[in-house]
C-alpha cells in the first residue's frame, strides 16, 4: 500500500497573545503549512525535484526541518548531546535533500513531528531572555523562535512552488 501524507488542519497564528504565545502560535502556523503543502501527496511526489538540477524537493524540507528543529531547540537550546538527524558527508554536502527516499516518507514525515514536540519540550523551561552560543554569537530563544519562523516561512514559499509544479495545486 502507497503511503499518502495525511490531510493536516493549519494552525492559525494567534491575533492576540502576550509575546511568547505569539511566538509559539506563528511558529505552529508556520509548521502546520510545511505539512499542508505535503497532503495528499505519496511518497513518490513529495521526492519529486522541481526544477533540476535544484536538490529541492517537499520530502527534502521536511528532512532539513527537523534538523533544524532538532538544531536549535535541543542541540543548542537544551545542549542535548545528539546527533544530526541527516549527515553531511564529503559525498553528500545537503543530506536533507540528496538522500531522499520514498520509502521513508512516512518515517520523516512523522520525524518532523516528533522534533516539534521535542522542541516544544526543550523551550518550555527557559525565558525568552534566555541566550546560547551559535556559530556566530550569542542568540536569544526569542531568537531562535523568530529565526525558525523565518526559517519555515522561507521554505513554505519554496513547498509553494514546488506542490504547484507536482499537482498544480496553489493557496495558502
Amino acid at each position: 500500500m502507497t503511503w499518502i501524507a495525511p490531510e493536516v488542519i493549519r494552525i492559525d497564528e494567534p491575533f492576540i497573545a502576550d509575546e511568547r504565545t505569539m511566538l509559539e502560535g506563528w511558529l505552529d502556523c508556520h509548521r502546520t503549512t510545511l505539512l499542508y503543502k505535503c497532503a495528499g501527496l505519496t511518497g513518490e511526489q513529495l521526492v519529486r525535484w522541481a526544477a533540476p538540477p535544484s536538490n529541492l524537493s517537499l520530502l527534502g524540507l521536511v528532512r532539513h526541518m527537523a534538523d533544524v528543529e532538532r538544531a536549535w531547540f535541543r542541540r543548542r537550546l537544551r545542549g542535548e548531546q545528539i546527533e544530526p538527524l541527516y549527515f553531511r558527508t564529503g559525498e553528500s554536502q545537503d543530506a536533507c535533500f540528496d538522500k531522499v527516499d520514498p520509502a521513508c516518507a512516512e518515517a520523516d514525515y512523522e520525524r518532523l513531528i516528533a522534533e516539534w514536540e521535542h522542541a516544544r519540550q526543550a523551550a518550555a523551561g527557559f525565558s525568552l531572555d534566555e541566550t546560547v552560543t551559535a556559530r556566530f554569537g550569542e542568540v536569544s530563544l526569542r531568537w531562535i523562535y523568530i529565526h525558525m519562523i523565518e526559517e519555515y516561512a522561507r521554505h513554505n514559499g519554496h513547498a509553494d512552488l514546488l506542490r504547484e509544479r507536482i499537482d498544480g495545486a496553489t493557496g495558502t
